[in-house]
């Protein structure tokens, strides 16, 4: 990616739960079209450090700059109003609303939100259950779809996805697989939280390892192979 092409910076990141210190010092950059992961234990502070960015963690310190503009005192509404999505492991849809009420609900944030018919093109499963099933009737595969799909409709194009296929089948895996490359090849950012290493290896042009609140190793896709060691002794893959 050429300098001067970034459109996230976190510099000294500190997060904090009630009186809990869980993020002590958090650096890393993404690109401006860059599928960037955080890899990591369970506990090691990438779900926080998501949280974070976007201001929903009880207190934070330190230096947060989306698109140049530094965030880390402004409330979540207007971090969201830069053109950033967050995707939570729980995925949060209106349960007892169809897929299409869920699609239809975001306000926009930004210009260029898909429309539900591109939106249905990129997830054939959720067109076919559209005005029929609600939230509490889907699949979990198909869930994990409508939480992504209704981020793409507000205008986002900085995309923060936690965990997205943590529980699902593969073949449902494989598909938000696809969906990230498409979402990569339209020019969407993403940052990847993510357990299941062989997901996100192939998808990924940057990585950081994450542990006990700071960024432990960070290297680019070129250098996976020769890394393995490293990630075998954090992640025990």
């Amino acid at each position: 990616m050429p300098e001067g092409n970034e459109i996230l910076r976190v510099a000294g990141l500190h997060a904090w739960y009630g009186e809990s210190h869980i993020l002590h010092g958090v650096d890393f950059t993404v690109n401006r079209g860059e599928v960037v992961t955080l890899l990591g234990r369970n506990g090691a502070g990438r779900t926080t450090t998501l949280k974070a960015i976007l201001g929903m963690v009880g207190r934070r310190s330190g230096s947060i700059a989306i698109d140049g503009m530094e965030t880390v005192e402004w409330p979540t509404h207007r971090i969201a109003h830069l053109g950033t999505g967050y995707c939570p492991e729980e995925r949060g849809i209106f349960s007892n609303l169809s897929v299409e009420e869920n699609l239809l609900l975001p306000p926009q944030v930004q210009d260029g939100g898909m429309s539900v018919d591109e939106i249905y093109a990129m997830f054939p499963n959720l067109k076919e259950r559209r005005a029929t099933s609600q939230g509490t009737r889907l699949s979990g595969g198909e869930q994990q779809m409508l939480a992504m799909a209704r981020i793409l409709r507000t205008g986002a194009h900085l995309l923060l996805l936690d965990e997205i296929t943590e529980g699902l089948a593969p073949v449902i895996v494989q598909t938000l697989g696809r969906v990230i490359r498409q979402l990569k090849e339209r020019g969407f950012t993403i940052v990847l939280v993510e357990q299941n290493f062989r997901f996100a290896a192939p998808l990924a042009d940057r990585h950081y390892v994450m542990e006990r609140g700071r960024i432990a190793q960070a290297f680019p896709a070129a250098e996976l192979a020769s890394k393995m060691d490293i990630l075998h002794e954090y992640l025990g893959i």
